[in-house]
């Protein structure tokens, strides 16, 4: 015999419904962006550069609307280069990070967005699952390379348009 509690559970469950990762990340994009945040907030290596809420995150909604975007793709389509990571690699150039301080936010944001779908483990469509969370490696990847090509175009010309200092052995401008 099903008690009262047990079948107000049940109940709860059957009224679930059931989404894509992509619906369930564009529901969630606020609380993906505080996740992270949170983890970012908890790395010296990363808050030892001082920046607004707006610095730190502004990126994000872009970078997470192109996973979107990705996960919404027919299979097979090629998927386009996020203008937004490369804008992003440019931005936390001028802002002092290091390439190993992208990787780790990079790291992070991957971190957060599936520790989003197992919280939302009960919504999702498993047939799509695995090949979502494929998708979202691979395009935050993507978008990470697109970051790095942008840092080290930007490290490049700077050393283009350095002498070197021979008395410091150092680039100057």
């Amino acid at each position: 015999m099903i008690n009262s509690a047990e079948s107000g559970a049940i109940g709860q469950s059957a009224a679930l419904e059931i989404e894509s990762v992509a619906d369930i990340l564009e529901r969630q994009l606020d609380s993906v962006i505080q996740d992270w945040l949170s983890r970012v907030e908890q790395e010296s290596e990363l808050t030892c550069i001082p920046l607004s809420f707006e610095d730190r995150t502004g990126h994000l909604p872009l970078l997470l609307h192109d996973v979107i975007a990705r996960l919404r793709l027919d299979a097979g389509t090629k998927a386009p280069i996020s203008l937004a990571a490369g804008t992003h690699g440019d931005l936390r150039r001028k802002q002092g990070y290091t390439v190993a301080m992208a990787v780790e936010e990079s790291r992070l944001l991957q971190i957060s967005i599936f520790s989003l779908l197992h919280k939302e483990v009960k919504r999702l469509e498993f047939s799509t699952l695995l090949p979502d969370v494929v998708t979202i490696a691979d395009e935050v990847d993507a978008q990470l390379k697109q970051q790095m090509l942008r840092f080290m175009a930007a490290e490049a010309a700077d050393v283009k348009c350095s002498v070197w200092n021979r008395e410091t052995n150092e680039y100057e401008r």
